[in-house]
This record gives structure tokens, sequence and C-alpha cells, in this order.
């Protein structure tokens, strides 16, 4: 029988064995055999990619994590998905498995941060380069790929302010150049946009965050081609680059709802923005919400749907009456991550500074007195989120 995402979500990993409704959280470092033929049969498979019920060594993973792997791989429609302990791990795996010294990589500006300080800082000192480019120009990438190149790396939308890119140009002008490509999709899901059957080599989702769904595990997933499997799996076995068996149990359980959460975010925020675009103090709403802009053609061009963060412009003289606004947020939570239950703000630092953990974003263009604030809206009544917004906002000077 076909079914559909929303059904195969509710109906994958039924534990037969013990008749649970969800699998076992199977924590091993050792994996017995009956014999030694039969631990050398199992490693061949591992190697041959066969369709296997346990690894052969704990650092590997086990059979809870095979279980979140296979249910990622039909989500994301991948050869194979990586696992690793924290989302950026799965950067980390992808540029760690696959650059070498005197290899460029060109990278979108509106990264995550610790993508940027890896991209920027770290791989500088295995005389791997990163060239930044502007991701509302696509000349400036073209401009930016030589002969050097190894991968493009992309957010879309970029972290913190929300720019659209097309994406099949990017694919065409990596496959012309021979250029690995890498597209974080946290902010879509594979459940709205699938990179690979784009054509991307890669596609990379934080699975802290709406995967997850309860703001309480940490897991990054890697979805790979064929081309590039081997090479990371080479790097995955020796790393221990792996995720726990009790964060992806939680993280199996979070994926259950997922439709059904991604709807209500995507609800409650659209409630939201026609809330905040009349308000005089925001200058500008960074999300796909208006159909005459470039940004929503792109977005409408690739996803099936839009979920719940993004970014909006406060215009004020007085920095630390933004502040005072995000502070006296009673249902907005103020922290890093996102894609939780429940809704988040934090005031956003983008410039250029020589703080070690400064962003440091080259191409984003800030006007006069104009501050960045990121709300991800959660599953509460978005009408007590508008009442909360509406009595903070009145602190903005």
């Amino acid at each position: 029988m076909k079914k559909s995402v929303q059904t195969f979500l509710k109906h994958t990993t039924k534990d037969k064995i013990n008749r649970s409704a969800n699998p076992p959280v199977v924590r091993a470092s050792t994996i017995l055999f009956d014999t030694m033929q039969e631990m050398y049969n199992q490693e061949m498979k591992v190697k041959r990619h066969k369709k296997i019920s346990h690894y052969t060594y704990g650092r590997y993973g086990s059979t809870t994590t095979i279980e979140l792997e296979n249910i990622l791989k039909k989500l994301e429609e991948a050869y194979h998905v990586f696992l690793t302990g924290t989302g950026f791990g799965g950067i980390a795996l992808a540029l760690m498995s696959l650059c070498r010294p005197g290899d460029e990589i060109v990278v979108s500006d509106n990264v995550y941060g610790p993508t940027r300080e890896i991209s920027e800082k770290l791989l500088k000192e295995f005389n791997i380069f990163a060239k930044f480019y502007d991701p509302n120009s696509f000349e400036d990438l073209k401009n930016k790929v030589t002969k050097k190149t190894k991968m493009i790396l992309v957010e879309n939308p970029g972290s913190n302010t929300f720019e659209f890119q097309d994406l099949s140009k990017i694919v065409r002008l990596a496959k012309r150049n021979k250029v690995l490509t890498l597209l974080d999709n946290t902010w879509g899901t594979p459940l709205y946009l699938k990179p690979l059957k784009l054509g991307f080599d890669m596609s990379f989702s934080s699975a802290t965050k709406y995967f997850s769904g309860h703001s309480d595990a940490m897991g990054g997933s890697l979805a790979v081609s064929k081309k590039v499997f081997k090479k990371i799996m080479f790097f995955y076995k020796l790393s221990g680059y792996r995720m726990s068996a009790d964060e992806a149990y939680l993280i199996i359980r979070g994926l259950r709802t997922l439709d059904t959460r991604l709807n209500q975010h995507y609800h409650n925020t659209k409630i939201v923005i026609d809330f905040l675009k009349k308000h005089r103090k925001i200058t500008e709403i960074l999300y796909p919400h208006k159909p005459n802009s470039k940004n929503y053609k792109l977005w409408k061009k690739y996803y099936t749907g839009a979920t719940g963060l993004f970014s909006i412009v406060v215009k004020s003289k007085n920095k630390s009456s933004v502040i005072k606004f995000v502070n006296s947020l009673e249902l907005f939570g103020i922290g890093y991550s996102w894609g939780g239950f429940e809704s988040l703000a934090i005031l956003q630092e983008l410039k250029p500074s020589k703080d070690e953990y400064s962003q440091g974003r080259k191409f984003f263009k800030y006007n006069k007195n104009e501050h960045i604030v990121r709300l991800h809206i959660g599953l509460e009544d978005p009408k007590d989120l508008i009442t909360d917004l509406k009595q903070s906002l009145r602190y903005v000077k």
C-alpha cells in the first residue's frame, strides 16, 4: 500500500518483537556475533551499503539509530543518512570528510554562525580556504567558483536574514564545474524541500530543531547521494561523530508529529505576521509573505510549505529600548536554537566586530538605526503571542 508522508511518519518503526508502537532504546558498545564469519559478513554488508539491522561496533550506531536513519532516508529520498550528536556535527562531518589542503569552499554569507567559524577559521589552519558570496547575487557566487573550489555550501533561507536563492541555478553551476554541493535545509525540513532531488550532493538538517520539536534532544542529519557516500562513511566510522540511542529515540518520537506541528507553526506565524506588518516600529519582516517579492517567488518555486522562524527589522535610535522590548516578552523565551513547541526571541548582532563570536556578515546591509530581532513562533495561541508582542513593543523608542 502506497502511503502519504503523514501516514508514513505515524506508522514507521514498529517494534514487532516487543509489540511496542515505538522502537526500543538500544545502547551498545560491543555487538556480539555467533561466529567470526558472521562478523566479517556483517562488516561487508556495511561497506557495500546493504540493508542492515545492526552495525559491527557501537561507534557506528545502534539499532535505534538505524531506525532513525531509515526514516530520514525515506523523507530525504537519499542514498544514506548520517546521524551526528549535534546539529552542527553534520556540517563538520561533511567538511572534514571531503575537503583537503589546497581546496577552497564557497559559502553563502548568510550561514549559521558556527558554520562561518569552521569555514573561516578552523579550515584555514588546514590550508583550506573559504570565500563568502552575496546570497542575493548569483553572479557573485559564479565569479568566486574556481578550479580550486571543492564545495559550495548554501543555507536556504539564510540564518537570521532569510534570503532565498535560486537553487537549481546553483546546482547547474556546480555540476558544470564539478563542484560538490551542500544545502542546510533546517528551516524547510525534507517535508517541504528535498535538496537531493534538486541535484544537491548533500542535505543537512539540525535534528535539534523541528525533527525533535520538544527542545530536549540534540542531533544532526546529513543525507547524501551515492557520489559522496564512501568518503563520508570512511571519516564517520573513524571520527565517532555518531548520535546516541537516547537522542535518536527522542527524535523518532518528535518526527511522528512533524507534519502536524509544522502546519500549526505556519498557521500561527501567518497570524502573528499579519499583526507585525502593520506595526509602525517594524520596517520589514524577513519572511516570504509578500507575493510580489523575490524571496516569495523563490520560496514558492522550490518549497511546498513554510515554517515558524523569521526576523523583524525594528527601527529605533535607542538600541537599549529594543533590548527592553525583547526582555519584557513573557511568552517568548530568550535563548538559542528554535524549532520547539515554545516561542523564542533574540536580538541578532550581525555587524562585523573583533569579538571572536561575531558572525561578521560581509554583504548584509543595515540601514541606520535598524535592529534585527529573530522570532520563532511556537504552538501557543497566536492571539496570546500578539498580546505579548503588543505590550512589549511599546518599549521601543
